[in-house]
């Protein structure tokens, strides 16, 4: 089995859960008492996302390159970016180090198109809703269109995730505003939807939703154990 490295901590309540979802899908291919092998590098997110509403994407592919050349260096043969938004780096990270990146998109793309979907919502930070490096790669590699919701709506789902998620708080009025959004992207011809963020399969679930659910973090895992494991 590789081993695989993480970039976690953005925030740690989703890589907590990434840690647990690696070794329950370990656990799935290869039996008892198998785990995964993991090298996380946890950072502390009050900064990022200081970094990231300042627009300094620059000094954090500075940071997330050292932090990528560190895991690698610790034997890491695999590596995870946990969090949909950081990998608008992630091009300049595989450029500067010689090391697998599992592109969080690209696992998602195969599990839309696996289950014959063409038209799919999306919903994440402002960030990874509005800008180029996650719905072109969907639109251009996969040949996925891709729906975001409108921009009062777009507001809400980014702040429900930095004012509440990333704390670890769940909110029933949040999940209520969740799943009307998730109608409305269904009413303009969404099949599916993206949980885009790590952190918004922590307030809804399948159950939650009208649509099928794509939820990345799980998506994510089990193609990274999959790759590891080489099947």
């Amino acid at each position: 089995m590789k081993k695989i490295g993480l970039i976690g901590g953005m925030s740690w309540e989703s890589s907590l859960e990434y840690y647990r979802l690696l070794n329950q899908f370990t656990k799935e291919k290869l039996g008892e008492p198998h785990s995964a092998e993991l090298i996380m590098y946890s950072v502390d997110f009050a900064r990022f996302e200081r970094m990231q509403h300042k627009g300094q994407w620059e000094e954090m592919a500075d940071e997330m390159i050292e932090i990528a050349r560190k895991l690698k260096g610790a034997g890491a043969e695999i590596l995870l970016i946990c969090t949909n938004t950081m990998h608008k780096l992630a091009p300049a990270i595989e450029e500067a180090v010689e090391l697998e990146l599992l592109h969080i998109a690209d696992a998602t793309g195969d599990a839309i198109l696996s289950q014959g979907l063409s038209t799919v919502g999306l919903l994440g930070t402002n960030f990874t809703m509005t800008e180029d490096f996650y719905k072109n790669r969907l639109e251009e590699n996969y040949s996925i269109n891709v729906l975001i919701p409108e921009t009062r709506e777009r507001e809400i789902v980014h702040d429900t995730i930095y004012k509440e998620l990333i704390s670890g708080i769940i909110k029933d009025e949040s999940l209520i505003k969740f799943q009307e959004i998730i109608r409305n992207l269904k009413e303009e011809g969404a099949e599916g939807v993206i949980l885009g963020c790590t952190e918004i399969p922590l307030l809804v679930k399948e159950k939650d939703s009208s649509l099928p659910i794509f939820n990345t973090m799980e998506i994510h895992a089990k193609k990274a154990i999959e790759q590891a494991l080489g099947s």
